[in-house]
């Protein structure tokens, strides 16, 4: 191994891996709790949420959603030439946005006096940080307490590597130049939902595939189905409980089977294959094994407190497992910095989390599906509201989707609440303080809403549920 000149390793109170969410949250509040805070980051600062997942999505949803609105605009009394999507110009906005962002954070953590060093770290001890630039080791910190903030990475399925060309990743789908005539989006989750969504507005055919039985798997039966045939309806092909089989590429084109159950395997083809089946953690590109610290499928194994199987070293994020949400990642540095300053931190349940898919109609939940508050024994009261009833749906010209609000009926607390529709994610706050307090039925019911605005579709859930 290649030798570091003397001097070159020095001991650092608090070093941190990754400058995501929950990284440079983690170095923020560190910092502010006194302590002197080193971090690392191997590319852009704010990770792959600023500069690959979170906001340029959001950005080039935002164009989707002017995209749509163009096509729609006679109906709202304006005279329009028909004009072409020019994809290129609508990335460039998605990259300065990305941009501006991660030089807030870079500023943010210089005020803060956190220390950055732009390189990959690499445990080769309990304490011991090799710090890695270009493939050669510059430099070496012996840290005293480590958080892991590493993130994950696209999973990769056996024969649907991709190729950077006719087989892709949201990454490739984030920087595209021109629209392709048609896509393949393999994963009906929050990621393939956006994707094929954009695609589909910026004039794509698109073909949206998923295993599971409905898309978005995990969300409210109901909620699924109203986004599939809202999907349909915009001419989107979804085709769910399906494998695809057979994938090659020749020329410019990619091929393959869509098997459904027993049914004849059919043969589809696009420009693009996107697959978008979840992620790995990259604990396992971290030399881990050399500092005691347990892995599983490539997710840090941690306690509530975010402490893993070494008592000095923290994980938060995706790394992490469980929801990958920037949102949950800020709160659990939040819980690892707490714990490392000798507080009792506030700890976190999943089930208070909120969950939110930016495609159109939008997705937003916290707490327990209908499903699931069933399963683990509860007898429900259900509450809907139709935003088609309501006068600032209506204004705005978006009719489509409803809130769902699941009850215990025994004590008429919140166990769940749901969201389908534009706007939907604006809805979530409220929903998840509602969820956090236990609020009731009769407590929603009762709380004057402003009107018009949508949120007024929560009361009216609310008192639905009261008739029920």
């Amino acid at each position: 191994m290649q030798q570091l000149p003397e001097g070159s390793s020095r001991i650092v109170e608090l070093a941190i891996i990754g400058s995501g969410p929950g990284g440079y949250e983690a170095a923020l509040r560190a910092s502010k709790a006194g302590m002197k805070v080193t971090l690392i980051e191997k590319g852009a600062l704010g990770g792959v949420c600023v500069n690959w997942g979170c906001i340029p999505t959001k950005a080039l949803l935002r164009s989707g959603e002017v995209f749509d609105l163009f096509k729609k605009a006679a109906s709202y009394g304006l005279k329009v030439q028909a004009s072409a999507v020019d994809l290129a110009e609508a990335v460039k906005r998605s990259r300065n946005v990305v941009q501006k962002l991660s030089k807030g954070i870079g500023f943010m953590l210089r005020r803060a006096e956190v220390e950055v060093i732009q390189g990959e770290a690499l445990f080769s001890g309990p304490h011991t940080l090799d710090i890695y630039r270009e493939g050669k080791r510059v430099e070496t910190l012996q840290a005293n307490h480590i958080i892991i903030a590493a993130g994950a990475r696209s999973r990769k399925l056996p024969g649907l590597e991709p190729d950077g060309k006719c087989i892709v990743t949201s990454r490739e789908a984030l920087a595209m130049k021109s629209v392709p005539s048609s896509m393949i989006v393999l994963g009906g989750g929050a990621i393939g939902v956006e994707m094929a969504w954009f695609y589909a507005m910026a004039g794509s055919s698109v073909t949206l595939v998923e295993m599971m039985p409905r898309l978005l798997p995990l969300e409210d039966e109901e909620i699924s189905e109203a986004l599939k045939r809202s999907f349909q309806k915009a001419g989107i092909t979804v085709v769910t409980q399906a494998k695809l089989d057979g994938v090659t590429v020749a020329g410019d084109r990619v091929s393959g089977f869509l098997v459904v159950g027993t049914e004849e395997p059919q043969p589809v083809s696009a420009d693009y294959l996107l697959v978008a089946v979840g992620v790995s953690g990259n604990g396992d590109e971290l030399g881990l094994e050399h500092a005691g610290v347990e892995t599983l499928g490539g997710f840090v194994l941690t306690d509530k407190d975010c402490r893993t199987s070494a008592n000095h070293i923290f994980a938060v994020g995706d790394v992490r497992g469980g929801m990958l949400l920037a949102h949950k990642a800020s709160a659990e540095a939040a819980i690892a910095v707490d714990v490392l300053a000798g507080k009792v931190p506030h700890q976190l349940d999943e089930s208070m989390i909120p969950r939110c898919v930016y495609a159109e109609p939008s997705v937003a939940s916290v707490g327990l599906s209908e499903q699931q508050a069933i399963a683990q024994g509860y007898t429900v009261t259900v509450g809907r509201s139709m935003f088609a009833a309501s006068g600032k749906a209506n204004a705005y010209g978006n009719l489509e989707g409803l809130v769902k609000l699941v009850f215990n009926a025994r004590d008429g607390r919140l166990l769940g609440a749901h969201a389908v529709g534009h706007g939907a994610v604006e809805l979530i706050g409220e929903l998840t303080l509602a969820r956090r307090l236990e609020v009731t039925a009769e407590l929603l019911a009762g709380t004057v809403h402003a009107h018009p605005t949508l949120s007024e579709t929560i009361k009216e859930a609310a008192e639905n549920a009261l008739q029920a």
